[in-house]
């Protein structure tokens, strides 16, 4: 054997051999403690199988603990979780968008009066529509009016009059029902308007009581600490 062949065969051998080595020691991270389910506290050098059902800890070499593991879920209890995360994210946010409206509304209403002019304005605007739908009406009356004297000539026989002079009372029984109903509707808006308001008052009530608060509490003190070198005197 030449004596280039007999160093490359040592080279490789001791590769070998410190491959093997390294193959046998453990690995150089920490340790893996857990109690299974049948109170054995068992420990290894990587996660233990018997304990993914439950807690494990790793641990340093100094036996400090370095993170805890949780449990490994299935995939109804992950697909459970995630439910329950998402809930509470939606929670989350309904709260967030429920602050920030509350700000909006006491931006908007520092005080009742300032509630009670723009009530007063939306119930104008309802009810200039409605006097609008009632001139209408009162219109409409008035032109059947002059169709009803129209069929005083054909009073004895009410066939006899002229399909223009009926299709023209049709269309004005019509109109005014149309208008009837609009009015009705009117109404029902009038009363969604006061719903509103109320609504709104009585979460904008909370909401300047919440803000007086705390604002009287210092002043409260304040006097308390006043009356306390008085009573000394």
């Amino acid at each position: 054997m030449s004596r280039s062949a007999w160093i490359v065969g040592t080279v490789l051998c001791a590769t070998l051999v410190a491959d093997l080595s390294r193959a046998q020691q453990p690995p150089s991270g920490g340790i893996y403690t857990c109690v299974d389910r049948n109170g054995r506290k068992l420990t290894a050098d990587r996660p233990i199988p018997e304990c993914l059902d439950r807690e494990q800890r790793e641990l340093s070499p100094m036996g400090t603990v370095r993170r805890q593991i949780g449990p490994s879920l299935t995939e109804n209890e992950r697909a459970a979780q995630e439910v329950q995360r998402r809930k509470e994210a939606e929670e989350r946010a309904r709260v967030v968008e429920e602050r920030r409206r509350e700000r909006v509304l006491t931006a908007r209403y520092p005080d009742k009066a300032t509630h009670d002019v723009e009530r007063a304005a939306a119930i104008q605007l309802v009810d200039d529509v409605t006097a609008t739908a009632e001139k209408r009406i009162a219109e409409l009356k008035q032109q059947r009016k002059g169709f009803d004297t129209e069929m005083e000539f054909y009073k004895k026989d009410p066939n006899k009059a002229p399909m223009t002079l009926r299709r023209k009372i049709a269309e004005n029984e019509d109109s005014i029902a149309e208008q009837q109903r609009f009015l009705a509707g009117q109404d029902q808006e009038k009363r969604r308007v006061h719903q509103r308001f109320d609504t709104e008052l009585a979460l904008l009530r909370k909401l300047w009581e919440s803000r007086r608060a705390p604002a009287l509490a210092p002043a409260a003190t304040g006097a308390g600490e006043l009356a306390a070198p008085a009573a000394s005197r």
